[in-house]
């Protein structure tokens, strides 16, 4: 590796070079924030399988509840319009 130039202020060195010295930091970046958060060693990828599962079974559960509420809301709006057009008709004998 050749040593960088200055010139008018400004570190001149090879692009090659540069783009070696930018991977080497990002990896030494990334390793660093992977240390960070503890996934540094052999178990980080199932953990980040079984955070991913976590998270679409959350997500799945979610969704499911949603869907669970909004069908119970319909389900009471139908019953009470039921109930009503039944009062209406006096289909159970009710006050005259």
């Amino acid at each position: 590796m050749n040593r960088p130039s200055l010139e008018d202020g400004h570190v001149r060195m090879p692009e090659e070079e540069f783009e070696e010295l930018l991977e080497l930091a990002a990896e030494r970046g990334a390793k660093r924030a992977l240390a960070n958060v503890g996934l540094i060693d052999e178990h980080a990828a199932n953990d980040i399988r079984d955070l991913r599962s976590l998270l679409g079974a959350f997500r799945m559960a979610k969704h499911t509840a949603w869907s669970t509420v909004i069908r119970m809301i319909t389900t009471g709006l139908l019953i009470a319009l039921m109930a009503g057009v039944a009062i209406k008709l006096k289909l159970f004998g009710g006050i005259q």
